[in-house]
């Protein structure tokens, strides 16, 4: 099999995280089994968007490795019992990708790819049920292998065609296949999901759309005909009453014991993983003995219990307990952090490799109380990340989210200085976003490769000076690249400069050299010297 390339998976993973936003309430509103929380939408999205995220941040050259990061993201980031279904499906899928063999067919390899995806799935779920997610993806891995034996000269981007349109066949037959389906007169929701997927697979093969579907027929469901009694009953008469999920950190033989401890305790019972790390999600009564049963097998951790029905019944009343403004701000580094709380806002750390997921500023906009929100999200892959959380704590939980498009750290500390809680949303949101947009902001780094820049080429070790992320100047040391980076800066015009020193900088010799440059060459411009701690950067800079 050739190369699979990652600029692929890449637009897969852009292409199916906007698709998945997109559909996300119709998705939602299908969902009645197996519990109608009305969420497997929003699971399936925040799971693939993590898998998204987990790619963009993979820099190294083996194809491989990146696929096993996008499964991983799958993985750690997989929510409800759809999301861990989805990264299991996603993880079969690749493994069978990665071990092909360069004399195999690419068709032939996304064929059974689909095939061992749809196996792993049925093979994970403790009680496995037709007219799901898992027998529409079948019906697609039926139709995939039934192409490469048909046609010998058939393409990968037939094989994803001919099953992203039998999947579609499928989803219709669901409400045939399971009675809970049939009495809320709607298809399956996971399935639904699947088709979103094949279709955006399909595009990132071709550029093709799918046609136009009608749309999903479905018959709301009141919350009080699935949210059950207000005193914490199941939802359906002998149905659990908890959703439990948690990563485990176990030996892959602890896992069959692991499997037959959860079942009798509950179902929706779903084990994913592998390599020692496992992904676990079962619906129960009794939350103790299932968090216990992953004590014995290993290490639990990000421990997640929901009780479905004060989950139901808050979606009713969540917005009116909230109030207040929040910010909050992605920091590169430990002393940029502190200037971020310093100034009042929520922050969550990283960095160049660490930057925080979907899933994670959801959680904190969620996790905030405040009814406006405003993300700072200091670097371009993070502010793709919150506005594809902040869409969806609008829709789910009526928050009014703004996305200020920060692309540094320094830009986000010139935003956040002029913050005003007391000032009307839309212009605090106004004013921040136009100071932000009006620092200039530059950096210098140490290359670690060879490679050609637009100020041209460069070795290991050599000083780069960057200016509005495009690098400008290739030098040997890093004072003369930051004194030409900000001469530029300053060039068109400025009153006061701020600078950050990095890891690589402990002392902060370097931005005490480039301050002082400034002091003797622009002596009426203000100067503003901090400790951030980024790794990369030994120094960024601002001009405003």
């Amino acid at each position: 099999m050739a190369e699979v390339k990652l600029d692929l998976f890449r637009r897969f993973g852009d292409l199916a995280t906007d698709a998945l936003a997109s559909h996300r309430e119709e998705i939602d509103a299908l969902n009645v089994f197996p519990v109608p929380d009305s969420d497997t939408g929003t699971n399936l999205y925040l799971t693939i968007a993590a898998a998204r995220d987990r790619l963009r941040e993979f820099t190294g050259p083996d194809w491989r490795e990146g696929l096993r990061a996008f499964s991983r993201g799958a993985l750690l980031g997989a929510r409800g019992n759809s999301g861990v279904i989805l990264a299991e499906m996603i993880g079969a899928l690749l493994r069978r990708l990665v071990q092909a063999t360069e004399d195999e067919r690419t068709a032939v390899v996304f064929a059974d790819a689909l095939r061992n995806a749809g196996n792993a799935a049925y093979a994970a779920v403790g009680e496995p049920q037709e007219g799901t997610m898992l027998s529409v993806l079948r019906a697609a891995a039926d139709a995939a292998e039934a192409c490469v034996e048909i046609d010998e000269t058939a393409r990968t981007r037939d094989v994803m065609s001919v099953a992203a349109s039998a999947a579609r066949a499928a989803l219709a037959r669901t409400q045939e296949q399971l009675p809970a389906l049939a009495a809320a007169g709607v298809v399956d929701a996971g399935g639904r999901g699947i088709c979103v997927l094949l279709d955006a697979f399909d595009t990132a093969l071709t550029g093709r759309r799918p046609s136009p579907q009608a749309p999903v027929p479905h018959i709301p469901i009141p919350i009080q005909a699935v949210a059950g009694a207000a005193d914490g009953h199941a939802l359906e008469p002998g149905g659990p009453s908890y959703e439990v999920m948690y990563l485990l950190d176990a030996e892959d033989v602890a896992i069959p014991d692991l499997r037959k401890r959860l079942q009798p305790l509950g179902d929706s019972l779903v084990v994913v993983g592998g390599e020692g790390i496992w992904n676990v999600h079962v619906h129960v009564d009794d939350v103790g003995a299932a968090i216990e049963a992953g004590i014995n097998a290993g290490r639990p951790h990000r421990i997640h219990v929901t009780h479905f029905a004060e989950q139901i019944a808050g979606q009713a009343h969540r917005h009116a307990t909230r109030g207040g403004r929040a910010v909050i701000a992605f920091a590169a580094g430990p002393g940029l952090a502190e200037l971020f709380r310093g100034a009042g806002a929520i922050v969550i750390e990283g960095g160049p490799h660490r930057r925080p997921t979907t899933s994670e500023l959801l959680e904190a906009i969620t996790a905030s109380g405040a009814d406006e929100v405003i993300v700072l999200p200091n670097d371009a892959p993070t502010r793709q990340s919150a506005e594809a959380a902040a869409r969806t704590a609008e829709d789910d939980l009526d928050i009014n989210v703004a996305v200020i498009s920060t692309r540094s750290q320094v830009q986000g500390l010139a935003a956040i200085a002029v913050h005003e809680p007391g000032r009307k949303f839309d212009k605090d949101v106004l004013e921040m976003t136009a100071t932000a947009r009006h620092a200039r902001h530059g950096a210098v780094t140490i290359s670690n490769t060879r490679a050609i820049t637009m100020a041209g080429p460069c070795m290991p070790g050599d000083a780069l000076g960057v200016l509005d992320g495009d690098f400008v100047k290739v030098g040997q040391d890093l004072e003369t690249c930051a004194t030409y980076v900000l001469a530029r800066l300053i060039g068109g015009g400025g009153e006061l400069v701020t600078l950050v020193s990095g890891l690589e900088d402990p002392t902060g010799e370097l931005a005490g050299a480039v301050a002082a440059w400034l002091a003797a060459n622009h002596p009426a411009v203000d100067v503003m010297v901090y400790d951030g701690g980024q790794e990369r950067y030994p120094l960024l800079m601002s001009v405003e």
